[in-house]
């Protein structure tokens, strides 16, 4: 009797430990508006870094270093990449990538609630996302509930890992780095 009741206190202080980081999370994502950072970039062994904008919903500004100067950039409906030495740029309808989700809050905030989180070296929390052919692993500190980096897997199996650093929150932005260059 005792080890039942040893084991039904164990899973319900686990489960309140979860919920508590899990409202942690949704209550840090509905104070933001926008978010300020540096990233660091694999995509299938590439590394690339740079600094980002992004303002929610849906838009995200990006500078890379030393690549050709390259940005990306969203306005919500579109994403453009942009690399200034060749002046070529290629066109996205949002929708039709990952990023599509990441930078919708709501959709974060809707698919957390539903999500069971898994812990990583006891410093980050985890959510695994899978909608339409994307698998989207989500990244929060444990210690501040802010976002750290997400994964994504697209349709045609590329890993693509973002690694956050120097976040900065609610900062004032110039809105017109959202507007997508003129060809």
């Amino acid at each position: 009797m005792i080890k039942k009741i040893f084991i039904i206190s164990l899973l319900f202080f686990f489960s309140k430990v979860s919920a508590s980081n899990k409202d942690q999370i949704i209550n840090e994502l509905k104070k933001i508006n926008n978010l300020t950072f540096e990233f660091e970039q694999r995509i299938n062994e590439k590394e690339e870094k740079g600094n980002c904008t992004i303002e929610y919903p849906k838009k995200i500004f990006c500078e890379y270093y030393k690549s050709n100067n390259k940005i990306l950039i969203s306005n919500g409906k579109s994403l453009v990449i942009k690399t200034s030495d060749q002046e070529s740029y290629y066109l996205y309808p949002l929708d039709k990538t990952p990023l599509n989700l990441i930078l919708d809050k709501e959709f974060l905030i809707n698919k957390i609630i539903d999500l069971d989180e898994r812990i990583i070296d006891e410093s980050y929390i985890n959510y695994t996302i899978l909608e339409n052919d994307y698998e989207i692993n989500i990244f929060f500190n444990k210690q501040n509930f802010n976002l750290v980096g997400w994964q994504t897997l697209d349709i045609y199996q590329n890993l693509n890992m973002t690694f956050i650093s120097n976040l900065k929150k609610n900062q004032k932005i110039d809105k017109k780095i959202f507007n997508l260059p003129n060809r």
